[in-house]
């Protein structure tokens, strides 16, 4: 029987093993993951604290899904070096584990960056895991004065997850607009301001030049009295790993379209690896959850003897805050389409005959078209492109056209 480790157990991870599975139904498979938890979906953490959902129904898969699979867990267990010449993983608890094909799948760490006193904050968290928001959690009362750094999504899907708990919410970010890596500076305005509706205080263009306890000075000057920090600035591809093991490291992992790295049989997913985004024809990390979950299966069947490749991996985001809702897809480059009326705006990128991509709020019905044409690269001389601007709908294909898009597994 082949014998898989699987490091990680989060959407690349379980794809990993539902690959394998789809291959080979009896090889061995070891699944290691630094936390205690049964597969949880990261994303709904801030839904956690909101109170729009439990513990039970933040399973990625069900209790049965290990056992099922037949994979034997060793959760709460850090794995710290992997041996590519003798084949074999060690763990934080003395225990070597062999193996004959590998998965990476660690995911990425919050990043936090030098700032002069934070060790002087007694209430200073991350929002990244369950266990941080546990923490943030239990440190929350309806008094609490929060200050979050960073206008990114973490930071604003925190945001939203503790707006009705606590008594101020202050956003601290570097960055002229909020959620800057994904939206415009008209979408970032629209967003910005329904959430100033909501409460929210924003100091853009700034960043904490010191704490002292619970007192931030600000390099603008302007002074902040707080009573919990949260750090959200952003996350870094857990790669260490593979990187000291001899493998190619990027920004992430460099993996093919299979996820195999540059060692013999390590295979690598989610995260922490690198892909091809085919909207912008570069390789990139895309930390992103369909794109983790394609990656981990991909590398789950070619592991176990398939044939598979994911090269169709574009930058995506399907979010909401405080009831608006924003999707974007691929990159924001070449001409554009836009239209804008009260908190509903659409933008379209194209450039060479081809839909590069799109900013959606408010309104974001049929998407899921514009998402198609991205990902499989429609010639927009092929459709009527003018009607699908205004209203995105099939009639604006042609026959054959409108066949291949329902054809086309999404």
């Amino acid at each position: 029987m082949a014998k898989y480790v699987i490091i990680g157990n989060s959407t690349a991870a379980i794809g990993c093993v539902e690959g394998i599975r789809s291959v080979d139904t009896d090889g061995e498979i070891v699944l290691v993951a630094s936390e205690k938890y049964h597969t949880y979906s990261r994303p709904l953490i801030s839904y956690l604290l909101e109170g729009k959902t439990d513990l039970e129904r933040m399973k990625y898969r069900p209790d049965s899904f290990y056992a099922e699979q037949h994979v034997t867990t060793k959760l709460g267990v850090r794995a710290t070096a992997i041996d590519p010449t003798a084949k074999t993983v060690a763990l934080e608890n003395g225990e070597i584990l062999p193996y004959e094909r590998l998965l990476v799948a660690t995911g990425s760490t919050p990043f936090i960056p030098p700032m002069q006193g934070l060790e002087t904050v007694e209430k200073a968290f991350t929002f990244m895991s369950l266990d941080d928001a546990k923490a943030l959690e239990a440190a929350l009362t309806p008094e609490s004065r929060v200050l979050i750094i960073g206008a990114g999504l973490i930071g604003l899907k925190c945001a939203e997850g503790i707006e009705d708990r606590v008594r101020s919410i202050t956003v601290v970010d570097m960055a002229d607009r909020v959620l800057p890596s994904i939206l415009d500076e008209t979408g970032s305005g629209i967003v910005r301001a329904h959430l100033e509706k909501h409460g929210l205080t924003f100091y853009l263009n700034d960043t904490v030049a010191q704490f002292a306890g619970n007192h931030a000075t600000l390099q603008s000057g302007a002074t902040l009295d707080f009573d919990v920090l949260v750090i959200a600035v952003g996350v870094r591809p857990a790669t260490a790993l593979v990187r000291e093991a001899g493998g190619e490291v990027r920004r992430g992992i460099v993996a093919d379209d299979t996820g195999k790295t540059t060692l013999p049989d390590v295979y690598a997913a989610g995260d922490c690896a690198e892909s091809f985004d085919i909207s912008c024809g570069m390789n990139r990390v895309l930390a992103l959850l369909p794109n983790a979950y394609m990656q981990g299966y991909t590398a789950g069947v070619c592991m176990a003897g398939g044939q598979a490749h994911f090269d169709q991996a574009i930058p995506m985001n399907a979010i909401g805050f405080m009831g608006l809702h924003i999707l974007t897809a691929g990159t924001y480059d070449g001409e554009t389409y836009c239209e804008k009326e009260g908190e509903n705006y659409k933008i379209l990128f194209y450039k060479d005959d081809l839909l590069k991509g799109y900013i959606l709020i408010g309104d974001v019905a049929r998407a899921g078209i514009y998402t198609a044409l991205i990902r499989n690269r429609t010639p927009l001389s092929s459709i009527d492109f003018a009607l699908i601007c205004k209203k995105p709908q099939l009639m604006a294909f042609t026959a054959k056209a409108r066949h291949d898009l329902l054809s086309t597994k999404q």
